[in-house]
């Protein structure tokens, strides 16, 4: 049950653990536990900084794949 759960959020996350995790040449599963530890003593406040980058990753990702007005 615990293994499909995490299967599920590692295919339908916005992947902005795994981006940076690749970056910065540290385990994605370090990075998710940051942000998990920091969410709590923070009250929150590292969502807003993963939805922005959430955000920037997901508006590069549509930028990147249209190079021109003619590509459909």
């Amino acid at each position: 049950m615990v293994k499909r759960i995490q299967l599920f959020f590692e295919g339908h996350a916005f992947g902005v653990c795994t981006y940076l995790g690749e970056k910065l040449g540290i385990a994605t599963s370090s990075i998710r536990l940051f942000f998990i530890y920091a969410s709590f003593l923070t009250l929150g406040s590292p969502v807003v900084l993963y939805m922005a980058l959430a955000f920037i990753l997901n508006i590069r990702g549509h930028l990147r794949k249209r190079n021109t007005i003619w590509d459909f």
